[in-house]
């Protein structure tokens, strides 16, 4: 009876730290997120160059990853979408530096440690991490540099080429199987590390709420449509087939980016390797608010918001899946880029955005909250145009530097931001 005794507790034991570990992830059930067995909304930003901030070699700095961190965390910012690492040549205009893999499988060690680095201060203080793994935009490497290693000819800027070249350039990933052969050791890589820190490896690190397959990913063509769905569905199986514990999502535009097609978006979404949905809403670069008319074009671009949200609402209730906004900016009156310019009109938007999730939140939706981009906090722009050395914003280096970053001393948009939050959290409690 003794030994039968030991056994049943054993197993009780065994079941309750499997269960326990379970609560440490962010899950989904009934078309809700689930954080320590409650339901979870948030606002969260983008938080691009966490790593290399995290990082004690070229570009890192740790003193001001620590104050960011604080300083959201004391707004009640908790989500942040981050990205893994940029790839390929340095010395690039438009290049985010320094890069995290230069060659295929040749990868800077200071980059991964601030990475290491980052998810354990964001464990400490109870922040969530969105890691994406592909680019589908010249900043950061991503599909052009994978096709310049596939042997499909160097890789395309649109500053230099013209935006026509670069989609007909960036349209050959979706059909290229040596490029995303590359893109795939590059997921097994990562997603198999042990942060140095923690002792842990990625596939149990609490601080990670999901992978992404990339940013913004698109075929860039109708004709890559059919290969694009088949690339995503290949990188959803293989992250999940390598980490049972984790979230996985496209990192989406929504039908913006499958080439205007809700029903491409609909059939990317029911991947049952996919858990949740993105979109992202861009209403400058879309053509919905003119750089001349920012605050007389807002209400149209509010309108068109809903809209765009609305469509892929319904979409998602169908799927039975969650929805995040995890892109949406607002340039500052009069298209500046001083930090020192109002920005009345962004914080307009961004209350028009944040009483939507609110909203939503207060009603048990499927819309589960949003990362507004992007998080310039402490960083002091010296150039327009980034170069290396200077702080680094929320802008990429192929934008004007305070174009869409939101910094410490954008005092009415902080308000904004953490009245929101407090709103939010009153309403699902």
């Amino acid at each position: 009876m003794n030994k039968i005794r030991l056994l049943l507790t054993a197993l009780f034991i065994g079941m309750a730290s499997s269960l326990a570990a379970q609560d440490v992830f962010v899950s989904v059930k009934d078309g809700q997120f689930v954080r320590n067995g409650k339901p979870y909304y948030f606002i969260g930003t983008n938080f691009w160059y966490g790593a290399i901030l995290g990082s004690t070699g070229r570009g890192g700095d740790r003193q001001r990853l620590k104050r960011e961190l604080d300083a959201m965390k004391r707004m009640g910012i908790d989500n942040l979408r981050i990205m893994v690492g940029s790839d390929g040549e340095e010395g690039v205009k438009t290049k985010v530096e320094p890069v995290l893999q230069r060659a295929p499988g040749v990868y800077n060690d200071t980059i991964l440690d601030g990475l290491d680095y980052l998810l354990m201060e964001m464990e400490r203080r109870g922040m969530l991490a969105i890691l994406y793994l592909n680019n589908a935009w010249e900043w950061s490497g991503g599909y052009g540099y994978y096709l310049e290693q596939a042997g499909a000819g160097k890789a395309v800027r649109p500053d230099e080429a013209g935006y026509e070249a670069y989609q007909k350039y960036s349209s050959q990933f979706a059909d290229n199987p040596k490029a995303q052969r590359l893109f795939y050791d590059h997921v097994r890589f990562i997603l198999s590390r042990t942060n140095r820190y923690t002792g842990r490896r990625y596939c149990d690190e609490p601080s990670i709420m999901s992978w992404q397959i990339g940013n913004e990913p698109r075929a860039f063509s109708k004709a890559a449509l059919p290969g694009f769905e088949r690339w995503l569905r290949e990188t959803s199986a293989l992250i999940k087939r390598i980490d049972k514990n984790h979230l996985v999502s496209i990192g989406s535009e929504g039908a913006h980016g499958c080439e205007g097609s809700y029903d491409v978006y609909r059939r990317v979404c029911a991947d049952p390797n996919v858990d949740y949905c993105n979109i992202h809403i861009w209403p400058y670069n879309w053509g919905w608010a003119k750089k001349d008319s920012l605050a007389a074009n807002l209400e149209r671009a509010k309108r068109n918001t809903d809209e765009y949200i609305e469509r892929h609402i319904a979409i998602c209730e169908q799927l039975r899946k969650p929805l995040v906004l995890e892109e949406f900016g607002f340039p500052r009156d009069g298209f500046s880029f001083s930090k020192s310019s109002a920005t009345d009109s962004r914080d307009e938007y961004y209350r028009h955005v944040f009483d939507l999730i609110g909203e939503y939140a207060a009603r048990g939706s499927i819309l589960a909250g949003c990362n507004f981009w992007g998080w310039g906090g402490y960083a002091e722009p010296r150039h327009e145009q980034w170069e290396p050395g200077d702080d680094y914003t929320g802008d990429p280096a192929q934008e004007a530097q305070g174009l869409n970053s939101v910094f410490m001393s954008d005092k009415s948009t902080l308000r904004t931001i953490s009245g929101q939050i407090k709103r939010i959290r009153k309403q699902i409690k």
